[in-house]
Formats: structure tokens, sequence, C-alpha cells
């Protein structure tokens, strides 16, 4: 299948005609609007405060922590680029595991005696470099996001998992080499790592943050718990079980840490495992076994959305008073063209089956659908980064027709944190630094180089690794 490359359309009009030819459609302007007027400058009123524009840093996971958890200056140089960016939502900035052993790396920042500390340097970078770039901070919201990563975890081996699961999935198992008698999770111990998230949130709240995220996406545990259909004892099987995790910690977190706001980034849907297939190794789906019941927001077959049972989980957050929420879709590990559309798959990877501005819009119309629901949710958007050039036409208009409240930003981070603050400002984009979706930020990482973009920023194209880098791709050719 041949894709036509986004880089290559030259006007917001051959975008359109594009993705109409593929038979999809999101919101697109033609023209910039700037200035006060501009949808993506609009403050938005979220409780007692203001935020002050329609950006916000997505949360990536670091692999270039120390190994007992704490912050690099490699760490601190991307959290510093958070604040530069000029967005005013940083959601999470970064995945923090509530204590090590749930890290998805061993080099991820994670709970620990020093964290207070370490946190509040993080943030406090991120205060000044944002001031620094957009002259006030007072409509400046921080979270962090707390994670498990339960069935990837890699605590002490960048390259073997060790896993700690809530059911025994029929595809994923195999995937990653577990047998049937690896044992899961019993309720005695997600009691008490409920009690390390509320430990992680009063942290936070002391290092001065807005927010936490318990975080509910990518395959990662609390992702784990939505799909736990076959798992028996309270936090398996009903609706009301697999979403019991979600309302204990939230309890926990509220009597470790009064007055911390908390939100949820959400993998709204889920599709069935891809895997490689023949000479080109296109991604094609694991699963012709019959109905598919493991994907949380699907529609049973493995490759559609039923979003009845994401609503319900709004429904639920609403009536836990949360408001905030970050919608994502997928995982990393097992449908990466789903959660993170991209042109070059990462080294694990495989090629994309569509087109990724299917994927895009994917991601987009569930996102609407499930805003339009719960208008009152503060919605945070996911997926732009494959738009290239044209994401702000696309950020622009969604935003102005109520598809979403916040356009977030991952990869983009990486490759030009001051995107935002350059749209916002009406400045020509740098199109050398706009991300292409190379995925060597994924495959650096998986092949146990630290974060970051090598092609791109010219800070990691003169490290070392940049070179490893390259002797990996080719024997990957």
């Amino acid at each position: 299948m041949k894709i036509r490359r986004v880089a290559t359309l030259r006007t917001p009009g051959d975008l359109r005609a594009h993705a109409e030819a593929l038979g999809i459609r999101f919101p697109l302007d033609e023209q910039m609007i700037h200035g006060a007027g501009a949808p993506l400058a609009q403050p938005l009123r979220y409780r007692e405060r203001t935020i002050g524009n329609r950006f916000a840093v997505l949360p990536m996971e670091g692999w270039d922590g120390t190994t007992d958890g704490r912050p690099t200056d490699l760490v601190r140089r991307r959290w510093t680029h958070f604040g530069r960016s000029g967005a005013k939502l940083v959601w999470g900035g970064e995945a923090f595991a509530v204590r090590p052993d749930g890290r998805a790396n061993p080099n991820q920042l994670a709970l620990g005696p020093e964290s207070e500390g370490d946190l509040a340097e993080l943030r406090g970078l991120v205060v000044q470099a944002h001031s620094e770039q957009m002259g006030r901070t007072d409509d400046l919201l921080i979270g962090l996001q707390l994670t498990h990563s339960g069935r990837f975890a890699r605590p002490r081996d960048k390259k073997r998992l060790d896993p700690q699961i809530l059911y025994h999935h029929p595809l994923l198992d195999a995937k990653f080499g577990l047998d049937a008698q690896h044992p899961l999770l019993q309720d005695e111990e997600i009691d008490r790592l409920i009690e390390d998230f509320a430990a992680a949130a009063a942290v936070a709240q002391r290092a001065g943050f807005d927010f936490v995220d318990v975080k509910h996406c990518h395959g990662y545990l609390g992702h784990e718990f939505l799909s736990a259909v076959d798992r028996a004892g309270r936090y398996g099987g009903s609706f009301e079980n697999r979403t019991r995790f979600l309302r204990e910690v939230v309890a926990a977190i509220r009597r470790a840490a009064p007055g911390l706001d908390i939100g949820v980034r959400l993998s709204a849907f889920d599709f069935v495992p891809f895997q490689p297939d023949g000479e080109e190794r296109t991604g094609r789906p694991a699963w012709r076994d019959g109905a598919y019941g493991y994907a949380f927001g699907g529609d049973g077959t493995g490759l559609g959305i039923d979003l009845s049972e994401p609503l319900a989980f709004l429904d639920a957050l609403a009536a836990l008073d949360i408001r905030l929420v970050c919608i994502t879709a997928g995982s990393p590990y097992y449908c990466p063209h789903v959660q993170r559309p991209a042109l070059f798959p990462p080294s694990d990877g495989y090629q994309p089956p569509e087109d990724p501005l299917v994927g895009v819009a994917r991601q987009m119309g569930a996102t609407a659908a499930l805003k339009r629901a719960r208008p009152e949710m503060v919605v945070v958007g996911s997926g732009y980064s494959y738009l290239q050039d044209w994401l702000p036409h696309v950020a622009q208009a969604a935003v102005r027709e109520g598809w979403t409240d916040f356009v977030g930003l991952g990869r983009m981070m990486l490759a030009y944190p001051e995107f935002p603050a350059d749209v916002l400002a009406g400045r020509q984009a740098d199109r050398k630094r706009i991300c292409r979706t190379f995925s060597d930020c994924t495959t650096g990482p998986r092949n146990g180089l630290v974060s970051g973009c090598y092609p791109l920023d010219p800070f990691y194209k003169a490290r070392p690794e940049a070179e490893r880098l390259a002797e990996i791709k080719k024997t990957l050719a």
C-alpha cells in the first residue's frame, strides 16, 4: 500500500482532498486566526482557575532517569522544554511510577525518598521556562501522571519484561512470553498498590503540582483493569468491578492529599493486537477466532469501536467529581498504529496497515463523541502530531468546532517544543523541526538508548547514541 506523506501536501486544501479520498473527515481551517480572537489562544475557565490557551503537553515515558528513579540533566532539559512550549496545560509531563517495580524501564522516574524535592525542582523548571517564554504563569496548570506499568513493567532490565498481570490474555501472554503459571496480582496486592498511588499523590501535592493523572491507558495496569472481563473477585468481571480500582484510588488520594485535583488519561478504545505479516511486514490483526472481548471501547470484533463503556466511564468520573480527562487509544505495545499514527514504525513494530491519517481521524472522532456526551468535562485530545505542517489548521478547527477543549502534543515536544508558542504568536513554523513521526524516539529506548528526537534535535543528533541508533536501524533495514 502506497501512503502519501503529509509533508508533500502543499495546502490545507490538499489535506482536505486527501482526507476525502480516504473517506475520513476531521475539522480543518484554511486560514489561521491569530491574536486575541484566535481559538487556540482562548482561555478556559476550570473550577476556580483559568487555563491560558488550548495547547497541552502530553505525558511521555522517560528512559533517562537514574536507576533509583531520580531525574538527570536530560530529564531536566525535557521538563524545561515543557515550560518553554507555551502550552498552558502540562498533563503529567512524564509518567511517574508509584513504586519501583511498576516502572516501564529501569530509568523511569519513580517514587522514592528524594521524590518530593526532585518533583518540586522539575515543576520549578517548567514554571521558570514558561515565565520566560510567555510572561505569566498564573494561568498555567501542571499535573503529574501516576502510573504502574503492570503487564509491561521492566523495572530491572530495559529488554526484559517483569510483568504484573490481572488476567491471562489469549494473545498477549504468548506474544510476551508468559505461561499459564505466571501469577496474577491478587486483590490484597491491589489494595496495597492503591495506597502507593495515594502516597505518590501526596508527594506530588507537596511538590506543588495542581493535579495528578490516574493513568488508564496504553495497556498499562489501570487500562488492563478495564478489560479484565475474565478476572474473578472484586476487580474483574462486571463494569462496576473493573472500575473499582479507579474509585478506590481516587478515594485514597483524597484521604492522603485533600484538595489535590485529579484527572484521568484514558484509552477510550482499543484494538486487537497486530503483528507483522509477509515480506513487507505489514500489520495484520492476530485474532481470527470470533468475538474478541478484551478491547475496552471495542465493538467485539477487535477492529471497531463501541463507546458505550467509555461513556459509562466518563459518567463514573463525573460521579467522582473528576472533570479533567485526556483521551487517547490503544497501546504502543500491540497496536501502535492505533495509538500513535505514524508512517515509519518503531523497530519492534510493523508497517502501517492504513494511512496514518485514518488513525488521526479515528482518535479525533472518538474524542469529539465523548466531548459531545459530556460537555462539562475538560477534554484533551491526542494523536495530532502526524498532521505535521497542518496541525495548527486542524487544531484550531477542532477547538473552534468543539471536538476537543485542548490539543495535546507529545512527540512534537521532543522535536520542536516551542511549536505551540510559535503558533500562538503567528510566527512561521520551523519546518526542519516539525515532528515527521520517524519513530526514533521509540526505536531508541526500545533498544536501550535514552529518550530523545535523534533525527531533528541537534542536541541528540550529536550524542553517541545517535551513531548507535543508526547502526541498529541498518540491521533492521
